[in-house]
């Protein structure tokens, strides 16, 4: 079976998600070609995998957004009347910058027309996925989880030293924010809260560069009058990553809109337990790794759901680490090459 991939290996530095799951495609036997416009036209597939279709909104010239989403549909026409089946795994249901809000509608309706068929990391999501998009009901859909990130990452430093390399005190607790900070995640709104939680001892550390760099002063503004409140707003390197998911006790994710969440894999994938809001496919994680390593909390993040989760975190016994085996890469690679052959067939 020949896939061409959008993308496919190229987001690795970002993301490693595409490069973990069609390496193991690889390994199965499976033929993957990154997506390009000359693989497309030159080149016979079975099927075209899709991921994130709607970057090109987030381009700040309309005029560019449209002609790049008008090309991609044209790609998907092409790709189809050369018999490749149009498969697209929904990572979020709509584009994150909601920059242009009527182009963006009359993109996805186009775009789902398109599909042959879809993926989604949850049950939760392939029900809000097919009420956002009805045309998706008539599709034939597959749940396949996020996997994890366990030894992907470089992690060989100890919680002692990860603490000593950050300039954490031995008896400080740590909370953490972790990765990319864009609006959505809703980070001043976690400093808000954590500047109104009375402990002392206790220091939150955001780390990750924000989007749009113009985040970096409010984020900067909010943190200002607490000096238990660490940041460095920088892209963090593969090889740092274990410096503060190793030095944290408790990873906090406060996000104000989620469908899924690789941080949240990433964090455990580092033996370190997270609080969550009860949205997308968070809820189901909590199932799949046990409640003693994901708690969750609904609505906005509060002092008080702080306080809670740290309580959770130093009272509840748990394992060394959480049990990630059903989230094992090779297998649910197996799973996504089942789900095309089901959609290659299905008329």
């Amino acid at each position: 079976m020949n896939i061409i991939a959008m993308p496919a290996f190229k987001n690795r530095d970002k993301n490693p998600y595409n490069w973990l799951l069609y390496a193991s495609m690889k390994d199965l036997g499976v033929k993957v070609d990154e997506f390009s416009s000359i693989s497309l036209l030159r080149n016979r597939y079975a099927i075209w995998h899709l991921h994130w279709p709607d970057v090109p909104l987030n381009h700040r010239n309309p005029v560019k957004a449209f002609l790049k989403i008008q090309a991609l549909l044209l790609q998907m026409d092409w790709a189809r009347s050369q018999g490749a089946k149009i498969v697209w795994t929904v990572h979020n249901l709509a584009n994150h910058e909601k920059r242009y809000p009527e182009l963006e509608a009359w993109f996805w309706k186009a775009f789902t027309h398109r599909l042959d068929g879809y993926i989604s990391l949850s049950h939760a999501g392939i029900k809000a996925a097919q009420e956002r998009f009805p045309k998706l009901s008539h599709l034939p859909g597959f749940v396949i989880p996020h996997s994890h990130y366990r030894g992907e990452y470089p992690d060989y430093v100890s919680h002692q030293e990860a603490r000593t390399s950050l300039g954490i005190p031995p008896e400080a607790k740590m909370l953490l924010f972790f990765g990319r900070i864009r609006p959505y995640k809703n980070v001043p709104a976690l400093i808000q809260a954590f500047r109104k939680f009375p402990q002392q001892e206790v220091i939150l550390y955001i780390a990750g560069r924000p989007e749009p760099a113009t985040l970096i002063q409010e984020l900067e503004r909010e943190a200002a009058s607490d000096s238990r409140i660490r940041m460095h707003l920088e892209f963090i390197p593969d090889d740092k990553a274990q410096l503060y998911f190793r030095a944290a006790d408790l990873v906090i994710l406060p996000y104000r809109e989620i469908l899924n969440s690789g941080s949240a894999l990433l964090a455990l994938s580092f033996d370190c337990p997270v609080l969550v809001p009860l949205r997308g496919a968070l809820s189901e994680l909590q199932n799949q790794v046990g409640d003693q390593w994901v708690s969750t909390y609904e609505g906005e993040i509060t002092p008080t759901q702080i306080e809670e989760a740290l309580k959770w975190t130093l009272n509840t016994p748990r394992p060394k680490q959480p049990s990630l085996e059903t989230l094992d890469w090779k297998e649910l690679a197996r799973q996504t090459i089942d789900a095309y052959k089901a959609i290659a067939v299905n008329r």
